[in-house]
């Protein structure tokens, strides 16, 4: 449901913050919310890279802000949530896309290395969620879409912190969807497999160096040990996102959207 250039204006009238706006899925969908109308606050710890993606929507000519955060310190998402309401008078609908990971076996995996996946990937989304849910339920209407993983439901080699962190963001997606049942207020997940964003990019870079082995190589091991035919693209998911937004999915809540290459579909 990509609805750049549609005219039809789903979330006219919406204000939404997307944390990870500055690149991957959270550009993608700040590009695809504006296009359906709503004003757009990013938000990433790059203040470069969410200004940059703020501008690119005005000049398309929708409404878009950029604001620096690091998910990771309840004081800067506490100002965070202040500035959004500040600026845009309230917060409708929040994003959380924010993420980061690295590969490494477990007897490699650092402490530090743990902490900080967890701090962005989980406790991320429990801040922000905390900041800004209250709001939505005040107003009886609120839409949060926490981006998790496939990874988060089925495990994946190398990759323990980031899926451990993304199984917290689906059960706590879970418990939150229960906690808001009958407010107005709908929680759900999306849960891509392997995405064309930096971040992936980033990780196989590091997978040559630790291996020796090439992209192509280290690109076609991720997909074929996730059963993943091809990259999903940022827009693709971005794409599952937007319905769960809209006023009338207020029957859809605690829902995993899985998005593994093939169709959309809900998870377990």
């Amino acid at each position: 449901m990509n609805l750049n250039g549609n005219p039809t204006r789903h979330l006219a009238g919406k204000t939404v913050v997307i944390t990870g706006g500055g690149r991957g899925i959270g550009a993608a969908a700040a590009h695809t919310l504006a296009h359906a109308g709503a004003t757009v606050a990013v938000t990433a710890r790059n203040e470069e890279q969410v200004v940059d993606v703020a501008s690119q929507i005005r000049e398309s000519g929708f409404e878009a802000f950029a604001f620096r955060c690091d998910v990771t310190d309840p004081h800067q998402v506490r100002d965070l949530a202040l500035s959004a309401v500040e600026t845009m008078g309230k917060v409708d609908i929040l994003i959380n896309a924010a993420a980061t990971a690295t590969s490494n076996p477990l007897h490699d995996v650092k402490l530090t290395e743990w902490n900080h996946i967890i701090a962005v990937n989980a406790t991320g989304t429990f801040l922000t969620m905390q900041a800004i849910y209250l709001g939505m339920v005040k107003r009886r209407w609120g839409r949060v879409v926490n981006v998790a993983s496939v990874a988060g439901l089925v495990g994946a080699r190398y990759l323990s912190a980031y899926v451990a962190a993304k199984h917290a963001a689906i059960g706590f997606t879970k418990a939150i969807a229960r906690e808001a049942k009958g407010t107005g207020v709908t929680v759900n997940a999306v849960c891509p497999g392997y995405v064309d964003t930096p971040l992936l990019n980033e990780s196989i870079g590091r997978i040559m160096q630790r291996t020796g082995q090439s992209w192509e190589t280290a690109m076609s091991a991720i997909l074929e040990d996730s059963d993943q035919p091809r990259l999903i693209r940022a827009e693709e998911v971005a794409d599952a996102i937007l319905p769960l937004l809209l006023r009338d999915a207020d029957r859809t809540s605690g829902e995993t959207i899985v998005i593994d290459g093939n169709d959309a579909q809900g998870g377990p």
